[in-house]
């Protein structure tokens, strides 16, 4: 599986991504106490040729850091979110201090999200304060607030089809569709699961489809079209599911991680999962690589991050 590990020194890690630029680099945010006090961090790696992880580059924040987002518009940018409310923008030709910050939660940002269509330079964040904002990555305020839910908005995602189209889940038990040029009310809003919902992500490959986990353990798809019951599920996770990504080089294919200290890769036509269990805590950052197709990225609270290859990656049967 050619896993490839890199010590987080005092740090839980609580999300990764790769870069959507530079092929083999990763990001990561981690924390120290578990995000209950002291400072937050922000790791960039590189995996070399010899398929060592190094230090590339390294930020601190005052206070825990929980998500992050690459820029989609420069291989340099990344944003932040942090404990206290804030957003961070960092030039990682810069990297002592952000360029600017944004500070309009209540509370902790769970979650960013930039607008992958590259139509566009969008961001959404959400929060424990229940709300999503919108935010133009050069601006210096908010473009619109978004209230629909009535508990923590645990994840947002941008559909990866359609511009202004964006999903949340939320402690209330809901998933919702929102348009992003109407900062009213959702679009759709269903009772995805009989528990909180903390992650949801969208089929690269159809634009109807979206995954949703949630404390149950359970993973559901919704076709948008008919959301009356889910089109499938997938039952395996002891604890909850933290985080879910499908392929964006397998249709079929679909990533998540969980509280149970797994990660699991699942192939949606057999139901059947592959197992990874190289971690010793919960597991609270997953990503599929779009330059490198058989690479994988997950880190933990045992504070380390690791990249590999699960084997039904390389099969594209």
């Amino acid at each position: 599986m050619d896993l490839v590990s890199f010590p987080l020194n005092d740090c839980h890690g609580y999300s990764v991504k790769f870069s959507p630029f530079v092929e083999r680099r990763i990001a990561c945010v981690a924390s120290q106490n578990y995000g209950l006090s002291g400072s937050g961090f922000l790791f960039i790696l590189d995996l070399s040729p010899s398929n060592h992880l190094t230090l590339a580059v390294e930020s601190r924040w005052t206070d825990g850091l929980f998500d992050l987002a690459f820029a989609e518009d420069h291989p340099d940018i990344i944003l932040t979110a942090s404990g206290d409310g804030g957003i961070q923008l960092w030039d990682l030709k810069t990297p002592e201090v952000p360029k600017l910050v944004w500070k309009e939660h209540s509370r902790e940002v769970c979650c960013l999200d930039w607008n992958q269509t590259r139509q566009q330079q969008l961001v959404l964040s959400s929060s424990w304060d229940r709300s999503i904002k919108l935010w133009d990555p050069k601006g210096t305020n908010s473009l619109c607030t978004f209230l629909g839910h009535s508990d923590l908005v645990y994840n947002v995602s941008w559909s990866p089809h359609l511009p202004n189209c964006f999903a949340s889940v939320s402690g209330d038990h809901t998933l919702c569709i929102w348009n992003s040029t109407k900062p009213g009310q959702p679009v759709v809003k269903l009772t995805a699961h009989p528990t909180e919902v903390l992650a949801c992500d969208w089929s690269k490959y159809d634009r109807n489809v979206i995954v949703t986990g949630g404390v149950d353990g359970r993973i559901k798809a919704w076709d948008l079209r008919n959301t009356s019951t889910p089109c499938f599920e997938l039952i395996g996770h002891e604890y909850a599911v933290k985080r879910l990504r499908f392929s964006p080089h397998q249709a079929h294919l679909l990533a998540s991680c969980s509280y149970d200290m797994t990660t699991r890769v699942w192939d949606t036509r057999r139901l059947q999962p592959e197992v990874f269990s190289h971690h010793r805590e919960f597991v609270y950052g997953l990503d599929f690589s779009c330059l490198t197709p058989d690479k994988i990225v997950d880190c933990s609270w045992d504070r380390t991050v690791s990249i590999y290859t699960p084997p039904s990656v390389l099969n594209t049967v």
